[in-house]
C-alpha cells in the first residue's frame, strides 16, 4: 500500500486485517474488505486515526468532517461505526438517520434543531458533539403544528456557523451525488458543505454487500 513510503506510526496492512475482524464479529462471517473499497477505507482510517502524514497524502483535511458518498449498500455506515472504535472518545461521532431526526421534529418541533446544533455541546464543556447524519437526502420536509422545515438542511446551516465559530465537525453519510444534494438542499447549502465535508466517495463498480 502506498502508506509503507510514508512516515507513519500505523500499520495500515493490519489495521485492514483488525477491521475486517472487527466487522465479522458485528456483522456476521460474510462481512469482509473488498480490494475495490480499500481507497476509501484508506482515507477513514488516515481521518479518524488523525494520521497527519498519511492524510495529507491522501487529501484529507483533518480538521474538515467527512462526506461519505455512495451506492446503497456499499457499506458506508458500517464502516462509519467500525470507525468509531478506533477514534478518541470526544471525537466518537454519534450517528443518527435523517428520518430519525424529522420524525423527533414533527413530535417536539424546532428543539430538536437546537439539539443537534447550538446546544450540541458535552456538559459544562466547550467542547462540540460529533454526529454522523445517515442517509441524508432520503428524509422528507416535516410539518410541526403547521410550520414546514428542511429539518435536516436547517442542522446542517446551524452546524456550519458552529463549525466557524467552535470547529465544531459534522460527518454524512449520502447515496446521492453533489448534483442530487443541490438539487434537494440548493447552491447555499452545497457551497457550506465543501468548506464542511471532506468528501470520500465510494467507486460506482462497488457492490451492494446487503445482497
Amino acid at each position: 500500500m502506498r502508506t509503507k513510503a510514508t512516515k507513519t506510526p500505523y500499520n495500515y496492512h493490519e489495521l485492514l486485517q483488525a477491521l475486517e475482524q472487527q466487522g465479522k464479529n458485528i456483522y456476521g462471517r460474510h462481512f469482509a474488505v473488498q480490494d475495490i473499497d480499500r481507497p476509501v477505507i484508506l482515507k477513514l482510517l488516515a481521518y479518524f486515526l488523525q494520521d497527519e502524514q498519511v492524510a495529507l497524502i491522501e487529501g484529507i483535511d483533518l480538521h474538515k468532517g467527512i462526506l461519505l458518498t455512495g451506492r446503497i449498500g456499499c457499506g458506508k455506515t458500517s464502516l462509519i461505526n467500525l470507525m468509531r472504535l478506533i477514534t478518541q472518545e470526544d471525537y466518537k461521532p454519534i450517528i443518527i438517520s435523517c428520518r430519525q431526526i424529522c420524525f423527533e421534529f414533527g413530535k417536539d418541533g424546532f428543539d430538536i434543531i437546537r439539539r443537534y446544533s447550538t446546544s450540541s455541546f458535552y456538559p459544562y464543556t466547550s467542547m462540540p458533539r460529533v454526529y454522523c447524519f445517515d442517509d441524508l437526502g432520503l428524509e422528507t420536509n416535516v410539518t410541526h403544528w403547521g410550520s414546514t422545515c428542511n429539518v435536516t438542511a436547517e442542522i446542517l446551516l446551524s452546524r456550519y456557523d458552529l463549525f466557524i465559530s467552535h470547529k465544531m465537525i459534522t460527518h454524512v453519510t449520502t447515496n446521492l451525488n453533489s448534483n442530487e444534494l443541490e438539487g434537494i438542499y440548493g447552491n447555499r447549502l452545497r457551497s457550506r458543505m465543501r468548506a464542511m465535508f471532506n468528501l470520500i466517495a465510494f467507486p460506482s463498480e462497488t457492490t451492494d454487500k446487503r445482497r
